[in-house]
């Protein structure tokens, strides 16, 4: 087994006054020639946005991305001609494909709002644009990893254009977990949202992350109450 760990504190900060940002892999005007991604993942921003200010218009192309609010609500548009809400407790994806602008603000005039967001290198290029967002009830029952992407359009949770995996769950102190890996030839990174975990012979705390790959099951025992975890199971290798 391969090990890499990314303290909270390792990660490259940006404020700008109405966006306060951290990024786990290289990204805008952070760069770390040792953190240009995992596997396939290459963008993992922990973003806080100020009521009311956001992104502008900007594109993409063969990306696959990811937001998942944390707290607050996120609203969306694009040139599909998507206009949406995204709430605590929902997941959105986009496949950029062969090219996509949109927007992004804090819905509320009064709250921040905090998310991450998240990118995948795709596994087919120039596909045609796509958008989904969806509700995770489930997250609400601790204790348990609940999926919420995959490669499967019928599975639970969203689909991508890649062989990965996402899951996420809430657990009480002491509560052990264990996660078998649905492709043998991927890795795992696992990113603390809030708590402690004991994993590996290593104890993370919020926000802190770790990569594993040559494995095939991994276990991990949740130290605090409500300790909320996301595990990404990506393939290591570009296709």
């Amino acid at each position: 087994m391969k090990k890499v760990l990314h303290p909270s504190q390792s990660r490259g900060a940006a404020n700008h006054g109405w966006l306060k940002s951290f990024h786990s892999f290289s990204f805008a005007n952070y760069y770390n020639p040792q953190k240009m991604h995992f596997g396939v993942l290459r963008v993992l921003n922990d973003d806080e946005v100020a009521p009311s200010m956001g992104f502008g218009t900007h594109p993409h192309d063969n990306m696959e991305i990811i937001s998942i609010p944390l707290s607050g609500e996120l609203k969306h548009k694009d040139s599909m001609g998507n206009e949406a809400i995204i709430k605590t407790g929902e997941i959105q994806v986009m496949s950029a494909g062969t090219g996509i602008q949109h927007s992004e603000f804090n819905a509320s005039s009064s709250e921040p709002v905090k998310f991450l967001q998240i990118w995948l290198f795709p596994n087919k290029k120039n596909v045609t644009p796509r958008y989904d967002q969806i509700q995770l009830p489930d997250l609400g029952k601790h204790n348990e990893l609940h999926q919420v992407l995959s490669p499967i359009e019928e599975d639970a949770g969203v689909w991508i254009h890649q062989n990965a995996w996402f899951h996420m769950g809430t657990f009480d102190a002491g509560t052990a977990q264990s996660y078998t890996l649905k492709d043998a030839r991927n890795g795992l990174y696992l990113f603390m949202i809030e708590g402690s975990i004991e994993i590996e012979g290593e104890t993370l705390g919020v926000r802190d992350a770790i990569g594993l790959s040559d494995l095939n099951e991994v276990s991990f025992n949740s130290v605090v109450e409500n300790t909320r975890v996301l595990l990404m199971e990506v393939p290591m290798h570009l296709s």
